[in-house]
């Protein structure tokens, strides 16, 4: 299974990338956190990569996709992946195209996930992650077991910067920009498929799983 996650941000991909990694035994691949392992390991590409986020830069489509294209190529993605978040532009689906096709690999679902704009921010704010093993949490509809502290490690959890509520208007911007209009790109390959993000974690899995297992 080959798989895409699409959507605004907060609107549950990275929660839903993890269920479906787990379920069908396939590597999540995040942009976010290949960056900041490239960046923590001081690889070629992490040097790069850091570089443009000291200037304050977007990292150049070339640094993104080598990594996505690294991970990949690893023996763990032969039997599929699902893509969290990327591609964010038309620009960088091109070229992700264009590489699985010289590798012979065809996506299987492009799933574009949907929620009500007034609850995105809510969504964001009440986000909260382990800087040490990358799991996510929500104050509310999915807190730790103990305030502030990681279930899986135990390391205090942080807010990330752009999931303070004074950047969520800015991100939105950059989503509707760039991000949606792959969503007219993938309407056209006829591999897209928009699901209701709203409601439980499970009940948004269970119609995710339906999608995909459709025959």
């Amino acid at each position: 299974m080959r798989l895409v996650l699409l959507g605004a941000p907060g609107v549950g991909k990275g929660t839903q990338a993890e269920l479906v990694s787990s379920q069908f035994k396939i590597p999540k691949i995040s942009t976010g956190d290949l960056l900041r392992e490239a960046v923590r390991q001081k690889t070629t590409l992490g040097i790069q990569a850091k570089d443009y986020m000291d200037r304050g830069e977007l990292v150049a489509d070339e640094v993104v996709i080598g990594l996505v294209q690294e991970k990949l190529s690893l023996p763990e993605a032969a039997k599929g992946f699902v893509l969290d978040g990327f591609p964010r532009t038309v620009t960088q689906a091109d070229i992700l195209g264009r590489w699985l096709e010289s590798e012979h690999i065809a996506l299987d679902h492009v799933l574009y996930v949907v929620i009500p704009s007034e609850h995105i921010v809510d969504r964001l704010s009440g986000r909260r992650s382990c800087p040490a093993c990358q799991s996510v949490f929500h104050i509310t509809s999915c807190p730790p077991k103990l305030e502030g502290i990681c279930d899986r490690c135990g390391a205090e959890l942080i807010q990330r910067n752009d999931d303070r509520r004074e950047t969520v208007e800015s991100r939105m911007l950059v989503y509707t920009n760039q991000t949606a209009p792959l969503i007219e790109y993938y309407k056209e390959k006829n591999i897209l498929t928009e699901l209701d993000g709203f409601g439980a974690v499970d009940s948004v899995h269970a119609r995710l799983v339906n999608v995909l297992t459709q025959v």
